[in-house]
């Protein structure tokens, strides 16, 4: 069974029996499935391994998001080569590996902006790079500055857990007859009709102003973004789609905050809980509500 290749902060494999329970009755009847801010892509994988759509399509912005699920879905013996040969150059003891580590996110940083110019080769050993600092960054995050360099610093994992070849293989089976875009959520609209199944998993509105800490592109996703999503949402819902949403809880850090209360009402709004994976402090993780959004 295929799985995400890529650790994801807000991953939602966590939620996926929460969510499953969200998929509508009628789902067997529905011939489109779509996926915008695939990030991760845990619910993709668990939708392609239990349900049949006639059309499956997953978009990003982040055009290195992107690449690595176009690449794995046309070569994922390519990328695996490729990246057993980053693998192989990773030496045991922790300082010998900055050196490693920072030449190879130092190599990817100066490929960003030539990246719609890189060869088939290049693309390959570019999307191994990306599942390498994935894997051995500090926390698995993935996060660019505003010039859409990954600048995570490189982590203390002894043995980072780099997927097999049969892993990838997998991957890249589930991903055949899947349409792989680089765009933004509206663009969902063209691909949508009243037989059509849309979750939803933007970048989390910040809980709190320290918490703003990462970003997946190279633009911010802020309230008016939000708001746009949430007019997406109600043109969909207009069409018949049946829709999921997730995002954050406001009213963990104030619960007078109604924010996506308001944004979403009219929509069934459900508080989930969800455990923070991805935080500076291990104190800090723990269980907080999260909200789902369904039509």
């Amino acid at each position: 069974m295929a799985r995400p290749f890529l650790k994801w902060a807000g991953g939602k494999r966590q939620l996926l029996p929460i969510l499953e329970e969200k998929l509508p009755s009628g789902i067997p009847e529905l011939t489109t499935y779509i996926e915008p801010f695939i990030g991760g892509g845990a619910l993709l994988f668990h939708i392609l391994e239990n349900h049949s759509f006639e059309e499956v399509h997953i978009s990003d912005l982040n055009p290195e998001l992107t690449l690595c699920y176009r690449m794995i879905q046309s070569d994922a013996s390519g990328v695996f080569n490729s990246l057993q040969s980053l693998i192989e150059s990773y030496p045991k003891e922790h300082e010998d590996r900055k050196e490693v580590f920072y030449g190879i996110r130092r190599d990817w940083n100066t490929q960003v902006s030539n990246l719609h110019s890189l060869d088939i080769n290049q693309k390959t050993l570019r999307a191994a790079q990306t599942l390498f600092l994935n894997k051995t960054c500090f926390n698995g995050l993935f996060r660019l500055n505003k010039k859409g360099e990954f600048n995570v610093p490189i982590g203390g994992y002894v043995n980072p857990s780099f997927q097999t070849m049969e892993e990838l293989q997998e991957v890249q089976e589930a991903l055949q007859g899947v349409s792989i875009h680089t765009a933004s959520f509206e663009k969902c609209l063209e691909w949508a009709n009243d037989s059509t199944l849309v979750y939803f998993d933007p970048p989390y509105r910040p809980l709190s102003e320290t918490s703003h800490f990462v970003s997946y592109s190279k633009g911010d996703f802020d309230d008016d973004d939000q708001r746009a999503l949430a007019a997406v949402f109600r043109e969909l819902d207009g069409i018949g789609a049946r829709l999921i949403l997730s995002n954050s809880d406001p009213k963990n850090s104030n619960p007078d905050d109604d924010f996506f209360d308001d944004l979403y009402s009219g929509f069934n709004i459900e508080r989930v809980m969800a455990r923070r994976a991805i935080n500076s402090s291990p104190m800090k993780r723990g269980e907080i509500t999260e909200i789902i959004v369904t039509n």
